[in-house]
């Protein structure tokens, strides 16, 4: 059997080759979620275009600057244009019945994805873990929230359905994977996967967190 050029396996094991893998994944699947709700709204196709990109970078944004970083699509263009292949599929899709469901399973594997991708790079950085978590939690959520509030729809903070919790979840997972020394590419995977669950399982059977109780 012809054994396996190192060469072809090295950027499998290469943190930095993971990262932007899922970064580059993460951007895409976020920003198609904001342009399927400028598509709900009826709106335009520059519109689409700026609700893509907003959605689709808004998360690593602020992590990034939080982080003291670069910011990652100022620094590669191919973010940007990322989102606006993302705008534009959506827009050529046209009128689908499945345009809404699609927004909240997309929403849902970006979550896991992004808790996970935003956790990792906080990681990279040097960041400690509790810092990680909320790094992975914020990169998920915080490109979701700006959408919202600009389609006029109520913010994913404010529903008490699972949704900043599998972000949480998945940050979680993953700082745990690798404080155990779990390879990068496994420990992404797997964290990235429960994240999803969790928000697949709102989205099937209604899971949610108990509210504060009432007196009565």
């Amino acid at each position: 059997m012809t054994p396996i050029d190192p060469a072809l396996t090295e950027p499998l094991r290469n943190p930095q080759t993971v990262l932007a893998a899922m970064d580059f994944a993460g951007v895409a699947v976020f920003a198609a979620t904001g342009a399927l709700a400028a598509a709900r709204e009826k709106h335009d196709v520059v519109t689409f275009a700026f609700f893509a990109a907003i959605t689709g970078v808004g998360g690593g944004t602020l992590r990034d600057l939080l982080l003291g970083l670069p910011v990652f699509w100022v620094q590669d263009w191919r973010y940007v244009a990322v989102c606006l292949l993302a705008a534009v599929a959506i827009w050529l899709a046209g009128q689908r019945d499945w345009r809404f469901r699609a927004l909240l399973w997309l929403d849902a594997i970006g979550l896991g994805a992004y808790g996970v991708m935003g956790a990792a790079k906080a990681e990279a950085a040097g960041a400690t873990p509790l810092i990680c978590i909320v790094m992975g939690t914020l990169t998920a959520c915080f490109g979701g929230v700006v959408r919202d509030i600009l389609a006029g729809q109520p913010s994913i903070l404010l529903r008490r359905e699972i949704i900043v919790s599998a972000a949480i979840a998945a940050a979680t997972l993953y700082m745990a994977l690798r404080f155990l020394q779990t390879p990068i590419w496994p420990a992404a995977i797997a964290s990235a996967l429960v994240g999803f669950l969790l928000r697949a399982g709102a989205l099937k059977w209604g899971w949610s967190l108990p509210g504060f109780p009432s007196r009565n």
